[in-house]
């Protein structure tokens, strides 16, 4: 049987042990599935069917989470290999204990017993179970179950297949530069071209650079380089991305939308959106789309007038510019350089004073300084049985911290993997399927998370310098962190971040705010060399710059919940392309050459069988959230711990214990409000000539 051990055991964790620990995992979580099934009908009790059920998958649970997370961290061809093999089969073995008719009859009895003798989180519990049961086919017919476990076999295997596509199709491109062409590099920060040293280095390229589609140098790339003709190069690799060749996820799209949408179906729903959405904020695919579309008549004026102001400096610069439309792999030059004129701001200015050790002491300081807690590294190993006072990690950069409360007492513990390398899926993200916290044979058993990014890493003598976009993505990060460690719930599966998804980034995009306050700044922001802080005059032009052509970066995330919306509510079949532009024509930027859809490599929605499909609008929608409610902090101070210690009651610490509006109520005492979210972006007023 596999011992779960904290904290993890990740040197074990080869394919030949997970050969044997999935199977043994499985057969042992459907012997605790079976104990219940045995229980007599007359007999069932919320002890021994629902708390039962709350533990019964643990083993697997714990085994498959582990292989999971490898699987986005150290991704290979044996590991890969190893997890194809048993995707169907985990997936069919939880896809059927919904659909398990001797469990449903008895989860069914204690519901209808009634709830006395309940606590609060007991009844929630029952009656989540209850409607995961009701929404996942229990009450369907044989035949119906049939298909439906089909559909969610297909549905793992395809969008497992889709996020190899776009993760080896990242990996495979390059371009190598030799030093005597160096010149077409011209305009590259010294960061960056230190980066591409590096990069050429480890792939044996002495004495040249090498660019390859990672965020780290991909964005910099389109925001600095002088030559267009290089710029277009690479926007044009990363454009096809999952567009045709060994790669392609064209086929893969249609297939993955048609087996969600008849999925939705087969449970008694109209679309997808309406399915998924039936227990989140936004209830149903048609408020969603109407949240969006209402957005986007606020800030249309403002994007066009943003898109004009960005053609007319197009002119500026080259009066023999063909045409007056922009090209896409222009935009955020012309962006950058606009900024710089309006603003007499670089970005790049801001990296000498955001060192990511800095960055992580000022991180930690901040979220100490509103809730009380400490952070203390410990030592790691990547060794087999390796010492006994050393964390067990997956590679060598990988960091381990346990996190305590004031009072001395382990809160959790976090794994902190920061740093781009081939075979590790892009983005950022926190995982919490590692351990959530919970209360086993009466003892609180604290949880384990892990934050990922791909920042810039360091190169040589030099650390690794941040940009302000890579500190509030890490900020952004550890509010997910945050919320997964400070749950309190009982109940795993009612804890920490297992919440409606339109509520979900709220502790998360709040604790960016932090990242555009100097209190909190004034804590790290300090140059790398000479340590001294951060000018004033820096930080207001950084201030004074924050929202330049916002209104094209939000119509951005506009078009794509709204590509992603109608995508899974009208789209059946045809031109995948032609049917994106046709949902997406006001909220696209007027290009002179037509990108394709990000559709082909968006691992939001497709990258797993559910994700962030149909409910890409969560972020916008928490980010309404998020402002309104930083105006309590606003108001009151930024390190105020009355109003921390109440966002961390009502917020952080209640899982999903209620639905999410009674906490929203409990911290801001009323209903959100738009105004905070408009208000910081300019966009309450009428749009103006200066952008």
């Amino acid at each position: 049987m596999t011992k779960i051990r904290y904290p993890i055991e990740w040197t074990i964790f080869t394919a030949d042990y997970l050969k044997v620990a999935i199977p043994e995992a499985i057969a042992r979580a459907q012997e605790n599935l079976d104990a219940v099934t045995a229980i007599p009908v007359d007999l069932c009790t919320f002890a021994n069917v629902v708390e039962a059920l709350e533990s019964a998958t643990e083993p697997l649970d714990y085994t498959w989470a582990c292989a999971s997370h490898l699987d986005t961290v150290t991704n290979g061809d044996e590991l890969r290999a190893i997890y194809n093999e048993y995707l169907s089969e985990v997936t069919q073995f939880y896809g059927n204990i919904v659909l398990n008719e001797e469990l449903w009859e008895r989860v069914r009895a204690v519901y209808l017993c009634g709830f006395d003798g309940l606590t609060q989180i007991q009844r929630r519990l029952i009656e989540e179970i209850h409607l995961d049961f009701l929404e996942n086919g229990a009450n369907l017919p044989p035949e119906k179950k049939v298909r439906l476990r089909e559909i969610k076999r297909d549905l793992a295997r395809k969008t497992q297949k889709y996020s190899e596509n776009v993760l080896d199709a990242m990996d495979k491109w390059e371009k190598i530069i030799p030093e005597e062409n160096e010149s077409i590099l011209s305009g590259l920060p010294t960061t960056i071209l230190k980066i591409l040293r590096t990069n050429a280095e480890q792939k044996g390229h002495a004495n040249a650079y090498r660019l390859t589609l990672q965020e780290v140098v991909y964005s910099p790339a389109m925001r600095y380089l002088e030559s267009d003709d290089l710029r277009r190069e690479l926007w044009s690799a990363y454009n096809t991305l999952g567009d045709g060749g060994p790669y392609n996820n064209g086929p893969l799209i249609g297939e993955i939308l048609s087996l969600r949408r008849e999925k939705a179906q087969l449970l008694g729903k109209n679309n997808f959106p309406d399915f998924i959405l039936s227990r989140r904020m936004a209830k149903t695919g048609a408020a969603a789309l109407s949240f969006t579309e209402d957005l986007h008549r606020k800030v249309l004026p403002h994007f066009l007038r943003e898109i004009a102001r960005l053609e007319s400096f197009k002119r500026e610069l080259d009066h023999n510019a063909s045409g007056d439309r922009l090209e896409p792999w222009q935009l955020a030059y012309l962006s950058e350089k606009l900024c710089r004129k309006l603003h007499n701001f670089d970005r790049e200015e801001l990296r000498p004073f955001f060192p990511m050790d800095a960055v992580l002491s000022g991180l930690f300081q901040t979220l100490q300084r509103l809730y009380g807690i400490t952070f203390q590294s410990l030592p790691i190993t990547t060794e087999p049985h390796g010492n006994s006072n050393e964390i067990p990690v997956w590679h060598g950069d990988v960091r381990y911290y346990d996190v305590r409360e004031s009072d001395g007492k382990l809160l959790g513990s976090f794994y902190l993997d920061l740093f781009p390398r081939e075979g590790k899926r892009s983005g950022a993200w926190m995982e919490d399927s590692l351990r959530q916290g919970h209360l086993k044979n009466g003892e609180w058993i604290p949880p384990i998370g892990f934050v990922a990014a791909n920042l810039t890493p360091p190169t040589g003598d030099q650390p690794s310098l941040l940009t302000h976009y890579e500190v509030e993505t890490l900020f952004h990060e550890f509010g997910h962190l945050m919320h997964h460690l400070m749950g309190k719930v009982n109940y795993a599966s009612l804890n920490g971040c297992n919440v409606a998804l339109d509520f979900v980034e709220l502790p998360s995009q709040i604790l960016e705010n932090w990242v555009w306050e100097l209190e909190a700044l004034n804590l790290f922001a300090h140059h790398y060399e000479s340590q001294n802080p951060m000018p004033l005059e820096l930080f207001q032009k950084m201030l004074s710059a924050r929202n330049h052509l916002i209104a094209i970066v939000i119509m951005r995330q506009l078009a794509l919940q709204k590509m992603d919306l109608e995508l899974h509510i009208s789209y059946v079949d045809g031109d995948l392309d032609e049917f994106i532009d046709g949902a997406t024509a006001l909220y696209a930027v007027p290009y002179a050459t037509k990108p394709l859809s990000i559709v082909r490599h968006f691992n939001h929605l497709f990258s797993g069988p559910t994700g962030y499909a149909a409910a890409y609008y969560s972020y916008k929608w928490a980010e309404v959230l998020d402002a309104d409610a930083f105006t309590r902090f606003r108001n009151e101070g930024i390190f105020n711990e009355a109003v921390a210690r109440n966002f961390r009651q009502e917020i952080l610490a209640r899982g999903n214990s209620e639905f999410p509006d009674v906490f929203y109520h409990g911290f801001m005492g009323r209903e959100p409000s738009l105004d905070a979210f408009l208000h910081r972006y300019g966009l309450d007023a009428n749009p103006v000539e200066s952008c």
